[in-house]
């Protein structure tokens, strides 16, 4: 019994000491990876944090860490006093870096979402991010074409489709830019009016596909199209 008793004790003071020699070994390699690098402190996100959240609040779920400058976006918050009274656009997970175009205005937040909804209609919202909703510019009040793309599956090859066309946005978190301005960084929070029938492919769609938004004028024409597979680029 003495010997079993002892054994335990010495695995687990291995196991210790092994763990111990590991995490080591890593920071050993994390520092040596930095080495010669030009480094710059910047916030890091530690916890989820949901959209609205205000900036104050941001500090129990953030962190500082000191990245390569080469890895660091241009607008990557270091200073949390610069963004006083902003609020966060669009949900953050842990392991980003916190960037100031994700720091908003309440009142921008808010604004995004004065398009009424259509009656009989639900609305539903997908992350997309900024190249796959024309580089960032969709904005509330506009209407899209909405894309979507399907990998191999037992019911068919791969597959990109024109699902659904004048389709109005009427919530968009993220900031949103003009034409010609420089596209947001990070994911947007794009929100869809659809019957709830549509709505269920575009979920569908956002959790097993990918979606693309186009802009489509509501007077415009509406496009006819076949679906894209590779056979049709042959």
């Amino acid at each position: 019994m003495k010997i079993r008793i002892i054994s335990a004790i010495v695995a687990l003071v291995l196991a210790i000491v092994g763990t111990i020699a590991i995490s080591s070994y890593v920071q050993d390699a994390d520092r040596r990876a930095f080495e010669g690098a030009k480094l710059r402190d910047v916030f890091v996100v530690t916890k989820a944090v949901p959209a609205g959240t205000p900036s104050a609040e941001l500090e129990t779920s953030v962190s500082i860490q000191s990245l390569p400058v080469s890895a660091v976006p241009a607008d990557a918050v270091s200073d949390l006093a610069a963004f006083a009274h902003t609020v966060t656009a669009v949900d953050l997970v842990p392991g980003e870096q916190l960037l100031g175009s994700r720091l908003v205005d309440p009142s921008e937040l808010q604004s995004s979402s004065s398009v009424p909804v259509p009656e009989g209609f639900d609305e539903v919202s997908v992350q997309l991010t900024p190249d796959r909703m024309v580089g960032g510019q969709v904005k509330a009040g506009d209407t899209v074409g909405i894309y979507i793309s399907f990998g191999d599956t037992a019911a068919g090859p791969a597959s990109t489709q024109l699902e659904f066309q004048k389709v109005l946005v009427t919530n968009v978190q993220g900031a949103p830019v003009q034409d010609g301005e420089a596209a947001p960084s990070g994911a947007v929070l794009v929100t869809l009016a659809r019957p709830a029938a549509d709505a269920e492919k575009i979920i569908y769609a956002a959790q097993y596909g990918s979606i693309w938004l186009s802009r489509q004028p509501a007077d415009g024409p509406t496009a006819k199209t076949d679906g894209a597979r590779q056979e049709s680029f042959s």
